[in-house]
């Protein structure tokens, strides 16, 4: 049995208000159980955190922002930063494709942020994987390199224990019309990731590091992605506001645990 855990995301992306949020909660934690070697992370609009925080059973779920800013404080009008965040949330999503995509993060905007994230306590769930353009292209091994280096790049070796990291290839994306990744092309982005790793942090930090899969993930194809040598979990979106479906993950992702 593998000593690195089992992650599974939920990134509720921007739906459901408080109430909608407190009730799939609710419906969550009636069909979940809690596994010792799989954490379920929830990831609400900013609005929920707070309410949720109060809500949920920290044994079976732990909190995640889906961006915060990467300024502590000052006059940045209607941002909210990691420093803020930090009694509400364990975990940050940062990257993430749309950030990338509609509000034009740059790799420096990433790089900011995860250091930001674990300068304030908060495992930033950094999100890297290149468009469809860019795989068609060739390109995705040249992405995925600038990508990581870029975002790692203000951490030591010792805040990669602090790190999680998400494969999420947008071309592979629903919400982009995309195409289901084979999981051979998950295999060899995420043996190319930690090589890229060991490469700069070494063999020991590359082996210990969470990577997730992310892209059109649910129910239906979880344990095809959860069994790729290497991957430690999933980044599920739309997926994760159905709480039938996501609890269905929770399951496999156990059941493929205890047959490891």
């Amino acid at each position: 049995m593998h000593e690195r855990k089992t992650l599974i995301v939920g990134n509720w992306k921007m739906h459901l208000n408080v109430h909608q949020s407190s009730l799939l909660v609710h419906r969550l934690n009636e069909r979940i159980k809690t596994h010792r070697a799989i954490e379920v992370v929830l990831a609400p609009s900013m609005l929920s955190l707070q309410p949720l925080s109060l809500q949920i059973d920290r044994r079976k779920f732990k909190l995640a922002a889906q961006d915060a800013y990467f300024k502590d404080e000052g006059g940045y009008t209607g941002e909210v930063s990691f420093t803020m965040l930090g009694d509400l949330v364990e975990y940050a999503i940062v990257g993430h494709s749309a950030r990338r995509l509609y509000f034009g993060e740059t790799l420096e905007t990433v790089r900011d942020k995860a250091a930001a994230a674990v300068r304030n306590g908060i495992t930033p769930i950094i999100c890297i994987g290149e468009t469809k353009q860019e795989h068609d292209e060739g390109q995705s091994r040249q992405v995925i390199h600038d990508q990581l280096t870029t975002a790692l790049m203000n951490l030591t070796s010792r805040d990669l224990d602090k790190v999680v990291l998400a494969y999420e290839p947008v071309w592979a994306i629903s919400t982009f019309d995309g195409i289901l990744a084979k999981p051979h092309e998950i295999d060899q982005a995420i043996k190319y990731i930690r090589t890229q790793l060991a490469d700069l942090y070494g063999q020991r930090a590359a082996e210990k590091m969470l990577i997730l899969y992310g892209g059109s993930v649910d129910d239906q194809d979880i344990r095809a992605y959860l069994e790729v040598p290497g991957v430690d979990g999933a980044l599920v979106g739309a997926a994760s506001l159905n709480y039938h479906q996501f609890a269905a993950m929770v399951d496999t992702a156990y059941q493929i645990r205890i047959r490891a």
